[in-house]
């Protein structure tokens, strides 16, 4: 994994949430890109990073839920 890979998940994950006003969960991220856990845990680190994103974390019954949205707004 490089900083080229890391940018590049990032892109896949970016467009992804941009063509949906919607929260997705992790797992649903995972299924809909194909992409390893590292890539994609990378991939959300660097749109945090740069504001791109918004994390929520929940508890769903026994299980912690990490919900990504995209963190973009028309005025």
């Amino acid at each position: 994994m490089n900083v080229q890979s890391i940018g590049e998940s990032a892109g896949i994950i970016w467009r992804l949430l941009q063509g949906t006003n919607r929260k997705w969960d992790y797992q649903e991220v995972k299924k809909a890109t194909g992409l390893p856990d590292r890539s994609i845990n990378a991939a959300i680190g660097w749109l945090a990073r740069e504001g791109k994103v918004i994390i929520e974390e929940a508890k769903v019954g026994r299980k912690n839920v990490i919900y990504i949205e995209l963190n973009y707004y028309i005025g």
